[in-house]
């Protein structure tokens, strides 16, 4: 069955918003929807020939995201989630239930990795690198090589626009980070932290 839309222009300007605004897909007319479903199942179809990517229930990955997933550093992406247009997913990443990963976030999820609880918010121009350089003065930090603890998001979490999570960092339940904070420590469940170093704001209401 054919299940394109009668109007190619109308049809490839719909997918440049989905790429960009991809949590529209789930709004669509159900006639409209039709096409969408098909260029995902063919795209996604692709990455998993392609990379180790595990995708569960229906989910929109944006074909100009790039993810790549070597045999033994799986991203695993569930149901209801999505990931936006110039994203760069490098696994281990596990990502749970209606998540939202923006446009322009970067995930590494280095050698332990990334996981991402249901219902999380990341936006656009994120990163999370689960990763970091040696740095002794002995040697060139080329040379040093690198260690990896992991990074942990519980459910609920919003990190706002151009949010960094570093290395071992692990984010409560339900908790916020503030547009362009840095957060280099762990942050307790329900609460709002900002800044360079991130720094407890507030409690989140209950």
């Amino acid at each position: 069955m054919d299940t394109s839309h009668p109007n190619k222009k109308y049809e490839e300007q719909q997918k440049q918003r989905l790429n960009y605004m991809p949590w529209l897909y789930w709004s669509l007319k159900p006639k409209l929807k039709l096409w969408a479903q098909a260029w995902q199942k063919e795209w996604q179809a692709y990455l998993q020939a392609m990379e180790t990517v595990e995708i569960e229930g229906e989910v929109f990955i944006s074909p100009d995201a790039k993810l790549f997933a070597e045999p033994g550093r799986a991203i695993v992406v569930r149901d209801g989630s999505f990931i936006g247009a110039e994203a760069v997913v490098h696994g281990p990443v596990d990502i749970g239930k209606k998540v939202g990963i923006n446009h322009h976030c970067q995930l590494d999820g280095g050698k332990r990795g990334i996981v991402i609880g249901d219902e999380c918010r990341i936006a656009a121009y994120s990163s999370l690198i689960a990763f970091n350089h040696r740095y002794d003065m002995a040697t060139a930090i080329s040379e040093q090589g690198v260690l990896s603890k992991g990074i942990t998001l519980g459910t609920d979490v919003w990190l706002g626009s151009h949010s960094a999570v570093v290395d071992g960092v692990n984010i409560g339940d339900r908790a916020i980070v503030g547009m362009r904070s840095v957060v280099t420590k762990d942050v307790a469940a329900c609460t709002v932290v900002a800044g360079s170093p991130a720094k407890l704001i507030k409690q989140r209401p209950a």
